[in-house]
């Protein structure tokens, strides 16, 4: 309670009054022994002053001020915390607090009443709220203070904690892959250098936590900065990968190289130099561009993480993560959308979010399965109605669970304009991309959707820095840029870009194809197109509307029409 009292007494703690009782509540129920009744509705009641109607899915409440409430606390223990013994926390997915010993404050002997005694290395703890035990894991140390960045420091922080707990299980953190940070050295003894390197590290912090789907600790101490420190610690936490890196400035010139190390075997999965001009007015411009084209590197949804995941996928470490590796198997499906693929991924996001029914990231990637299901007739024609309404309610409760979730947001997104909400969908994604600039779906998604409502000058824009951004940029990434070309009349730039989009083997793909080969008059390359096109029933049985299913404009409909009857003459004439 000592605690407690040091936290609310404090001015660093910004929790507005009624947030402050929240925590006060809960901890004192935990105390009590009572921290099984610590549910929503409990909440609700207790400190909301709601009534016996209360209901968690009309009433958010309870999640918004307990993400509210995660944020102040780290706030503070990054501030005026930062040296208090206790750490108190509320872990993601419930409402029950947790008391931890801060590293290098916990007494040698036992703990006393009411806090947890000191765990022997590889301990396990039962959690109050009556869930799976977990390893019980220390304070990092809460990142090293001084570096003169404590508010970039907190803001990174408060994405640890950002999923919002609810009645459901929410989704366990022990079942996403993670990433220890450590500090960048330093190879000379520039002071742009040392500041460039510790500012790195807490930028780098803050792009990956944008990226959804995994964990990003950080090294406890600013002496920990040395690879080997991050593989040590990593290898205690049961952390799969470390990012290491390196900082050199001349006079003119910043020079960063980074790595990103398999921690359990310390193989180099990734490395990467990168060079900018080093000038007091872009100090921290710099930063953030550096900062965040390593975090784009590593976090994409088709980036060294998840690519070194997919290929381990089968290994014991990786199996343990089902759910997420179900939401991998969707990115690789969706870089092709193949039919042959489709009912296996599906079925693994069924059973996911059958299994954590509060994982956000699998009720987006099924929503967005249950879209393909329609637009694409996997189902049937007949099923279009019903697939697009299924697919509007799995995205919609992923976006209940994490409002803040990018994926869910694209889906979301993706869901609203194949039902003719245009502009609900270009808001969600514009939403998605101020959420997390650095990832390049979330550009491509957003191009996408502009240019095929006719918006080419930023939408094509956003397509090209999607690809720029992008380690294997999926086919339909290159579709408009393609169609823009056509509607240019520049057709060599159209069969250029439609060949990089064939890599999906998709009907639009050839389609594109079939349209520039016809045009430049190769009738073989234009015929073969066409054939390959044929086998998509869909688009084949009547292109128009298909092309309008997509919900592209009479202008790009009508020039494609126009476009593939071209093809078809080319075709015949050789």
């Amino acid at each position: 309670m000592a605690q407690l009292e040091r936290t609310l007494s404090s001015e660093q703690f910004q929790a507005s009054e009624r947030r402050r009782d929240f925590l006060r509540f809960i901890v004192e129920e935990t105390l009590a022994g009572r921290g099984s009744r610590l549910k929503g509705y409990t909440i609700a009641v207790e400190v909301f002053g709601r009534d016996d109607s209360f209901d968690p899915q009309t009433d958010p409440v309870v999640r918004l001020e307990a993400r509210r409430l995660r944020r102040d606390l780290d706030g503070y223990y990054v501030s005026a915390g930062r040296n208090d013994a206790v750490l108190i926390s509320m872990p993601k997915g419930s409402y029950v607090p947790r008391f931890e010993w801060q590293e290098g404050t916990q007494p040698s002997g036992a703990g006393s009443a009411g806090s947890d005694p000191p765990l022997d290395e590889g301990a396990t703890v039962e959690p109050a709220s009556g869930t799976a035990p977990r390893r019980k894991m220390p304070a990092l140390g809460l990142l090293s203070a001084g570096l003169g960045i404590v508010l970039a420091i907190g803001a990174a922080l408060s994405w640890l904690l950002i999923t919002p707990a609810d009645e459901p299980p929410a989704r366990s953190a022990a079942f996403e892959p993670a990433i220890v940070v450590t500090s960048f050295t330093t190879l000379d003894a520039a002071e742009d250098s040392r500041r460039l390197a510790e500012g790195i590290q807490q930028e780098l912090i803050g792009s990956l936590m944008k990226f959804p789907g995994f964990r990003v600790y950080v090294s406890p101490t600013a002496s920990t900065v040395q690879a080997n420190g991050g593989i040590e610690l990593a290898r205690k936490l049961g952390v799969a990968y470390v990012v290491t890196g390196s900082v050199t400035t001349t006079a003119e010139q910043i020079h960063v190289a980074s790595q990103l190390v398999e921690a359990e075997t310390g193989r180099v999965l990734w490395t990467e130099g990168t060079d900018a001009p080093l000038a007091p007015a872009t100090f921290a411009q710099v930063l953030r561009d550096l900062s965040g084209d390593i975090a784009t590197a590593l976090g994409q949804p088709y980036g060294i993480v998840a690519n070194d995941l997919r290929l381990r996928a089968e290994t014991p470490s990786v199996s343990s993560m089902q759910s997420y590796i179900c939401v991998l198997r969707a990115y690789g499906y969706r870089r092709s959308f193949s039919k042959t693929e489709f009912q296996p991924v599906f079925d693994c996001l069924r059973e996911a979010v059958r299994r954590d029914p509060g994982y956000s990231d699998a009720w987006a990637m099924l929503g967005w399965l249950h879209l393909d299901a329609g637009r694409y007739e996997f189902t049937g024609l007949d099923e279009l109605p019903a697939q697009y309404n299924s697919a509007f309610s799995a995205a919609s409760r992923a976006v209940a669970l994490e409002p803040q979730n990018p994926l869910a947001l694209k889906a979301l997104s993706s869901i609203n304009h194949y039902m003719g909400h245009y502009d609900e969908a270009e808001r969600l994604a514009r939403q998605a991309v101020a959420l997390n600039p650095h990832d390049p779906d979330a550009l491509a998604q957003l191009g996408w959707r502009l240019a095929v409502r006719g918006k080419f000058e930023e939408g094509i824009a956003l397509l090209n820095h999607a690809i720029d951004r992008s380690a294997r940029p999926p086919g339909w990434y290159y579709h408009l840029i393609a169609v823009s070309h056509c509607l240019n009349h520049d057709y060599e730039q159209m069969l250029h870009f439609a060949k990089l989009s064939a890599v999906d083997g998709s009907a639009v793909s050839y389609a594109l194809l079939a349209i520039a080969n016809g045009e430049l008059g190769k009738a073989q390359e234009a015929q073969r197109a066409l054939a390959a096109m044929s086998k998509f029933e869909p688009l084949a049985r009547d292109p128009a509307v298909y092309f309008r299913r997509h919900g592209a404009i009479d202008q790009i409909v009508d020039a494609l029409m126009s476009g593939l009857e071209k093809a078809r003459k080319t075709a015949s004439s050789g």
